[in-house]
């Protein structure tokens, strides 16, 4: 093996490795596919007056190369490290990086970067071996994906709250008195009657603001002093559940914890359900809990959000968890609170 710096009549060898690569690791979604042409006039001109090295092996076939560019004054980029499959396992790789780093000390270069698709599991591990951190993100997305999920996040919401009391009139009460402070719009409140130990409170608002029904939930457990219980559905995709007791969380339940950003281990585990505490303060069957509850990485990994929901509450033999506001006014009995 010989790694070399590359002349300009090195291009044709290293251009074919170059469209090897560009063939075997599809360029980044956000950039779209690659124009070749407009790349190799770049590689020509990193091998005329930038950084260039070619690997070769023993019989002088073009089997690898690194290219790399001053950026500023003290920083620079490597733009390119590839070695054909055929070679890959030898230390060409190993040594290209050498070979560019000494390149960076004559240019008084200290810190350099690169980019790698996060497909590419391979560069990225030997990366990682030789001590690159992610620095920035690239995240990527399509135009008519997040509008469907922007668009139909307040619309496809929907939750219910539910006390473990008897006294629907300290329900109503309770409801009255907070109720004005949430934001304008709102086309009020319902109470149902107690079913199954249990008295439901549905509102406008909340419905279609998951952090509003959050408040609700937590003020009338606080004024009431029973076990609260908010069950919901987020943007048709999540199935959220939270415990309070007096006012505080003891339990919360997210059917894709890390669904809004990645989180800490520990909030992670958070999210899981406790099948213990559920048991205590719902009487719910803790096997049964661990069953329903369970958590993916992604919603598809898990049945619809209106069945898990539905699968949750049978569990806690928890009615009417499953109705929004706007089908709340069919429950018999049920306060109607204006605002």
């Amino acid at each position: 093996m010989n790694v070399r710096r590359a002349a300009a009549e090195d291009f044709d060898a290293i251009a074919d490795l170059w469209r090897q690569f560009d063939h075997e690791i599809p360029p980044p979604t956000h950039e779209g596919p690659a124009d070749q042409e407009t790349e190799l006039v770049e590689v020509r001109e990193i091998i005329a007056s930038e950084v260039a090295f070619l690997a070769e092996d023993d019989d002088g076939t073009a089997v690898g190369f690194a290219l790399a560019r001053r950026r500023a004054p003290g920083f620079g980029t490597l733009t390119d490290l590839y070695v054909a499959n055929e070679a890959r396992r030898s230390g060409i790789g190993t040594e290209l990086m050498r070979q560019v780093l000494s390149a960076f000390r004559e240019l008084e270069i200290e810190h350099f970067d690169l980019e790698v698709v996060a497909s590419n599991h391979v560069a990225r591990s030997l990366y990682a071996r030789w001590g690159f951190k992610d620095d920035v993100i690239v995240m990527t997305g399509s135009v008519s994906g997040l509008e469907e999920r922007l668009g139909s996040q307040e619309a496809s919401s929907f939750g219910s709250i539910h006390l473990q009391s008897d006294d629907l009139s300290a329900v109503e009460q309770a409801v009255r008195q907070f109720v004005p402070r949430l934001p304008g719009g709102s086309r009020g409140s319902v109470v149902a009657p107690p079913r199954g130990g249990w008295i439901a409170v549905y509102d406008d608002v909340c419905d279609r603001n998951p952090e509003m029904l959050r408040r609700l939930a937590r003020e009338l457990s606080d004024r009431i002093g029973a076990v609260t219980l908010l069950l919901g559905v987020e943007r048709e995709e999540l199935v959220r559940m939270i415990l309070f007791e007096r006012g505080r969380i003891v339990d919360e339940y997210l059917s894709v914890p890390e669904f809004y950003g990645p989180l800490p281990p520990g909030d992670v585990i958070g999210l899981a359900a406790n099948p213990t505490v559920m048991s205590r303060l719902t009487g719910a069957d803790p096997e049964a809990v661990r069953r329903v509850a369970r958590t993916a990485p992604s919603p598809a990994d898990l049945p619809p959000a209106r069945e898990l929901l539905a699968e949750l509450a049978g569990v806690l033999r928890v009615e009417g968890a499953g109705t929004g506001w706007a089908d709340s006014h069919e429950v018999d009995g049920s306060v109607r609170i204006e605002r």
